[in-house]
């Protein structure tokens, strides 16, 4: 008998395998597919790569502002293609050899659970103490009448050989926001419709709005408030309210998720789902059958690689006998756009309604030095605190290399770290990451390089 049996080989269901084998646990990982998933074959590096190319590409269109002469040439697709093909593959050799190095084992093959501690799975039942669920997600084709003719999927665009002349993108959402970034900046005319007031509802205003900017400044046509309803060939009905709209377009891009977890056998087992078709996970990602947990894309929300991982941790510790949580309050997110985002905890809205007394403390890249002689001013960082504690709510990051610097705040969420305490570090100098400081300066009312607060 195994100690874990993961279903699953993408990051989240990778990183439990391994955890649990370094907890002396005897582990068997079922993977129908390739190893590394969504993230590694058709969604985070994939979409990542293509973004770095398209960074370049823009760059090398702004030389010239630094005395560099070039004659920028055509994108070749191909070239991107085979350095994505190139990369996942890698990485997903790299996740074989890891596993095999800490002991799990691998079975290959499609799996159904035929009870609390029983899987079949590549012609073999296997047994163990416990299960882990960590199936990941699929895309998720909307009911739109006419949509599947004009659909581009995701995995689709990721492969593509060339461009569409033009595009819809619905996903408000941020592979919506990478998507639209990308195309735009390759060329595409994009049609952006959203159903809310905004892009990235869930996301701090102020990034919403900085974000939509440069977006529109690339051509993006932003339609809030508006649903796709119908597709006739290039005729893609919008409705707004009581009132019809038609937009022409070669493609309507189909960006959005759902969670795998069908024909597993988890209904007999008594465990919940949530309305988007997630599995229900309590804190310890145990499901409401004792010995399953679950883990990644397929509990649904936030459908993040760096999630999944956490949560593999938290699992398999559960299951090696440890008492683990899932920090679900430091889980941060971040498009790799230009200029990029990246977010931890609440909102300033969100924290206004929890019914928090919020202090907000901001500073913009227009006056970093080095985002100024790097010519990457657009941007700025927001923190949102709690006035009576200091306590730090939530960081949001808009401006080159927010993906990197949000995990300065995700560590000082982590620690506990005050607004108070946080204000009264240093970071070398330039950098991006003096922008944190001076946000967090400003929250606790002395910020050195603002105008003084009436």
């Amino acid at each position: 008998m195994y100690d874990v049996i993961v279903i699953g080989g993408g990051p989240g269901g990778y990183a439990a395998a391994i955890r649990a084998s370094q907890l002396k646990g005897k582990v068997v990982l079922v993977e129908g597919g390739h190893m590394g998933g969504t993230c590694v074959m058709r969604g985070c590096i994939p979409s990542k790569l293509w973004l770095r190319a398209a960074e370049l590409l823009e760059q090398s269109r702004k030389a010239d502002e630094f005395g560099l002469q070039l004659t920028v040439g055509k994108l070749d697709y191909s070239a991107v293609v085979a350095r994505k093909q190139g990369v996942s593959n890698d990485i997903r050799m790299g996740m074989e050899a890891l596993l095999a190095n800490n002991g799990a084992e691998v079975v290959n093959g499609t799996a159904r659970i035929t009870g609390p501690t029983s899987v079949e799975a590549g012609g073999k039942k296997l047994e163990a103490k416990n299960i882990i669920v960590a199936t990941g997600s699929a895309v998720a084709m909307p009911s739109v009448p006419g949509l599947e003719g004009a659909a581009l999927t995701t995995d689709q665009l990721l492969d593509m050989t060339e461009a569409p002349a033009s595009v819809l993108i619905t996903d408000p959402t941020y592979i919506g926001v990478e998507m639209a970034m990308l195309l735009s900046i390759l060329g595409s005319k994009v049609v952006y419709a959203v159903p809310g007031p905004r892009i990235l509802p869930d996301e701090d205003q102020d990034s919403s709005q900085r974000l939509a900017q440069s977006l529109r400044e690339r051509g993006v046509q932003i339609m809030p408030r508006h649903t796709l309803v119908k597709v006739s060939g290039k005729a893609c009905t919008l409705k707004s309210g009581d009132k019809e709209q038609a937009v022409e377009v070669d493609k309507v891009l189909v960006s959005g998720r759902k969670p795998v977890n069908q024909g597993l056998g988890l209904e007999a087992l008594g465990v919940q789902f949530k309305e988007d078709g997630g599995i229900v996970v309590d804190e310890h990602c145990r499901t409401a059958c004792p010995t399953i947990y679950a883990i990644g894309d397929c509990t649904g929300g936030w459908m993040l690689s760096h999630a999944a991982s956490a949560m593999a941790i938290c699992a398999a510790e559960n299951c090696l006998g440890k008492t683990a949580k899932f920090p679900a309050h430091l889980v941060s997110r971040a498009i790799w756009g230009i200029p990029q985002m990246g977010s931890v905890g609440l909102s300033e809205e969100q924290a206004e309604r929890a019914g928090y007394d919020v202090e907000v403390g901001g500073f913009p890249y227009s006056i970093n030095g080095y985002a100024m002689l790097r010519g990457e001013v657009d941007g700025a960082v927001k923190m949102v605190s709690d006035a009576a504690t200091g306590e730090i709510l939530g960081v949001h990051i808009v401006g080159s290399c927010a993906s990197e610097i949000i995990g300065e705040a995700v560590l000082a969420m982590q620690l506990e770290c005050t607004v108070a305490e946080f204000a009264k570090g240093f970071r070398v100098h330039p950098a991006f990451s003096e922008t944190v400081v001076d946000a967090a300066r400003d929250a606790a009312g002395w910020a050195l390089y603002l105008p003084k607060r009436n």
